[in-house]
Order: C-alpha cells, then sequence, then structure tokens
C-alpha cells in the first residue's frame, strides 16, 4: 500500500451497555506509526448500522450528556418499526441518522488537530453488540 494511505481496524469491546469510548489514544498512536510528521487527514469510520464517531469533551460529564440526550430523543420503547434484538433496539439503527459512522479531521505534521478539550469517540448504544471495528485511514 502507499505510503500516502494507510489503514487499521481497531477492535473496541464497547461492552452490553451504552457507552461513549473515547479513541483519541488510538488514533494518536496510529498517526505516529503512518502520518511520519506530514500533513493529511485521518478518516475514522464505524462500520455497523447501529453505532457512531463523535467529536465532544470526555470525562467532564458530557459524554454522559451525550447518552442521557440520546435516551430522550431515542428512547428504547416499542414505538421502531425495526424490532428484533433487545426490546428498543430499533433506535439504535437510527443512531447513525444523529451522529454519523464516521469523521474527518485534519492532521498536521502527523499530528491530530483536535481542539482543547476535543476527543475521537465512539458512541455506542446497541447493547446486543459488544464488539466494534473502527477503521482508521491516514491520506497524506
Amino acid at each position: 500500500m502507499s505510503d500516502a494511505f494507510t489503514t487499521r481496524v481497531l477492535n473496541v469491546a464497547s461492552g452490553s451497555r451504552e457507552r461513549v469510548v473515547d479513541l483519541t489514544h488510538d488514533c494518536e498512536n496510529f498517526l505516529r506509526e503512518s502520518a511520519a510528521g506530514r500533513d493529511g487527514l485521518l478518516n475514522v469510520f464505524v462500520p455497523h448500522a447501529t453505532a457512531g464517531i463523535a467529536i465532544i469533551e470526555t470525562g467532564a460529564g458530557s459524554d454522559d450528556d451525550l447518552l442521557a440526550a440520546l435516551r430522550t430523543l431515542l428512547p428504547a420503547d416499542d414505538r421502531w418499526q425495526h424490532r428484533h434484538g433487545t426490546p428498543g433496539h430499533g433506535r439504535d439503527h437510527v443512531l447513525p441518522a444523529l451522529v454519523p459512522p464516521h469523521a474527518t479531521l485534519p492532521v498536521i505534521a502527523g499530528r491530530l488537530e483536535l481542539g482543547t478539550w476535543q476527543s475521537v469517540c465512539l458512541v455506542d448504544t446497541n447493547r446486543d453488540n459488544p464488539d466494534r471495528q473502527v477503521r482508521l485511514s491516514f491520506l497524506g
């Protein structure tokens, strides 16, 4: 594969509860190996129909606030037409319309350009699928 494009798949155990998983350090480690000080773009993609990628502050309650907001917007009840899995699982299939399954971020001199409090996170409300894959791709 060309030095201009490098990709890696992360296996993430998100567990059997709603979670926001901080992937920032994984992204930084990947860029240390693949970007080699170059400018470019990092694409983060989750190939699942029931998870998303968010750029959000973590550790100060914002991650819990995001999950609470999603529970308000997408309640786990029987209103959903998509009805397999745990009760209310149909809402998990609507999640990617609100929290997209991808983010593309600038990389300058091999480093991820995030704001002071920003983190790259997997958002997973699907309690039926505890194992996720996240693809990191650097183009530079």
